[in-house]
């Protein structure tokens, strides 16, 4: 396999979804629904509640999540295998280590830049809202959920190249 070739096919098909209109955890997710044979439906559904930092709470940012949950795919199995769980708890910390390395963190709101200080010292509050907002070229110059897209899909590439050579 070519993995460069993939990786860019895989990062296309995700900012694709997500310029459609799913959200981050969903374009992640849904760029590797073939690989794992999962109907496309289906992964777009079981990733839908991530975006948005988990339901747009501003948590852990989504991509983030859409990559953890197929680290998931990838380690995990279907019993309760303490040694599996462990595997996959590694992976998914190794996953969150070099997507934080890239991005400065993990968390939605200090991704998005709602966490920056007054100048009297204090953090505003953060409006949670469940409506999202509508995909404008403001919204997209403004955000920074494409470049973080993108980023986890090349994260979990890699990491899969170095899973499959190792293996």
């Amino acid at each position: 396999m070519d993995w460069k070739q993939e990786t860019e096919r895989r990062v296309a098909l995700g900012v694709g979804y997500f310029k459609q209109g799913y959200n981050c955890s969903q374009s992640v997710a849904m760029a590797f629904a073939d690989w794992y044979d999962v109907p496309l439906g289906l992964m777009t559904r079981i990733s839908a509640s991530y975006g948005g930092g988990i339901g747009r709470m501003r948590e852990t940012c989504g991509s983030a999540l859409g990559m953890f949950m197929l680290a998931g795919l990838e380690t995990a199995c279907e019993e309760a295998d303490q040694a599996v769980k462990a595997q996959n708890y590694a992976a998914v910390q190794e996953l969150a280590a070099r997507f934080r390395n890239v991005t400065g963190s993990i968390i939605c709101k200090e991704l998005l830049g709602l966490n920056k200080k007054r100048a009297d010292g204090t953090i505003p509050d953060i409006v949670i809202t469940s409506t999202p907002e509508a995909r404008t070229d403001e919204y997209y110059r403004k955000r920074p959920c494409v470049r973080m897209v993108e980023t986890a899909i090349r994260i979990y590439m890699q990491w899969l190249e170095e899973r499959n050579i190792k293996g």
